[in-house]
């Protein structure tokens, strides 16, 4: 696919997804969200691709949708609205669905400023880094809108409902070192170091680990981290844990451990998931 606003680098075992409209601080449109949504159904088919960084092209990662349209950005009665949301009525092109349900893991590269969809676009991701000096708001209520791209979920399990209230109710921007400590971001770094430290960080999610031990350890955390209680995770856990046993996965990581090596996993998301896999319904 030829992109217009992104662009998709291969870079090893990562694939870099560049929001790429640096004029507009990289602001949102429904084009933007259908290609990224196709660069993460890209890396989810790729069995050479281990991990996913989204970062922005010049100085900001993202300065929220396009309201370039003016007062009426927002209004899909007109085209410039229509084209803000206009991924909306298709499954294919949501960016949420396609990040969540990636088999890959992903980290936000926040190079620079990043507002209103700019940062809920990140919360289905796996890691989020931020450059320092980088402003951060969920500005939603500023603007007579409501928290989207299903953040209202995403935010309170990454930094709880206390913080989450506190930011999205005043919809104030913050800067890096806040969103650090309210556990937004897991690191601050130089704005010249982000892209770096999110490939430092992807190797070592990748670099030593199974590809399909990664892609259901994140669904299940991810999944199961609101469950009212353990026992429908129980009832995964053991039979996907004895089925991977007897994977040649299992045998090479207990074999390089005995011998003290890297190991060198041959299993592949694109046709060894566990039988167990997907144990949710598909939508409709």
């Amino acid at each position: 696919m030829n992109y217009e606003q992104i662009t998709c680098d291969i870079d090893g075992s990562l694939m870099i997804v560049t929001l790429n409209r640096p004029d507009k601080l990289n602001a949102y449109t429904g084009t933007m969200g259908a290609e990224i949504a196709d660069a993460f159904h890209r890396a989810d088919r790729d069995d050479g691709v281990r991990a996913i960084i989204v970062t922005g092209a010049g100085r900001a990662f993202c300065a929220g949708a396009d309201v370039s349209g003016g007062a009426k950005s927002f209004d899909t009665s007109g085209s410039h609205g229509a084209g803000v949301f206009a991924s909306a009525g298709q499954r294919s092109g949501r960016f949420v669905e396609a990040i969540f349900n990636c088999r890959k893991p992903s980290i936000a590269a926040i190079n620079g400023g990043a507002v209103g969809v700019g940062i809920t676009m990140t919360l289905p991701m796996d890691i989020r880094i931020a450059a320092r000096g980088a402003k951060i708001g969920f500005i939603f209520a500023r603007r007579g809108l409501v928290p989207e791209a299903g953040s209202a979920w995403f935010l309170p399990k990454l930094v709880g409902l206390p913080q989450s209230l506190r930011w999205c109710l005043s919809g104030r921007t913050f800067d890096a070192d806040e969103a650090l400590q309210g556990g937004l971001v897991s690191e601050v770094v130089e704005p010249d170091a982000v892209l770096e430290r999110a490939r430092q960080i992807a190797h070592e999610m990748t670099a030593e680990t199974s590809a399909v031990s990664v892609a259901l350890t994140r669904q299940m955390l991810w999944r199961f981290a609101g469950a009212p209680d353990p026992f429908e995770l129980l009832a995964i856990d053991k039979p996907m844990s004895v089925e991977r046993g007897g994977h040649a996965d299992v045998r090479e990581g207990v074999q390089s451990f005995i011998e003290k090596r890297k190991p060198a996993f041959p299993g592949k998301v694109s046709q060894d998931m566990p039988s167990q896999y997907p144990w949710w319904p598909s939508p409709e």
